[in-house]
């Protein structure tokens, strides 16, 4: 099934943001070669596609797992939560209905 990992960055994350980034980003690219990932990026803090110093607001990652657990476990393992850059994860199953 897949499941919406919505992360809501704390404030001035920018700078722990890219340090935990290529970790961060292995995850994500194990899921997809995984054959699982369906979507994956950040929120911009403001209204760009690079943000620049104002960095973002948090994240979001659609994804094939085998259940909830399985998800949550993923999302709490996230090099972002370790470095301080969520605030708050939340994880709920999605049903991807378009295109």
């Amino acid at each position: 099934m897949l499941y919406a990992i919505i992360s809501e960055d704390v404030n001035d994350s920018l700078e722990r943001r890219l340090a935990a980034r290529p970790d961060h980003l292995a995850r994500l690219e194990r899921l997809r070669d995984e054959g699982r990932l369906i979507l994956a990026g950040p929120h911009p803090a403001i209204d760009s596609e690079a943000p620049g110093e104002a960095g973002f607001s948090g994240s979001l990652v659609v994804a094939e797992f085998d259940d909830l657990e399985n998800a949550q476990a993923w999302a709490d393992a996230d090099p972002y939560i370790i470095a301080g850059v969520y605030a708050r994860v939340t994880v709920k199953p999605f049903n991807k209905a378009l295109p």
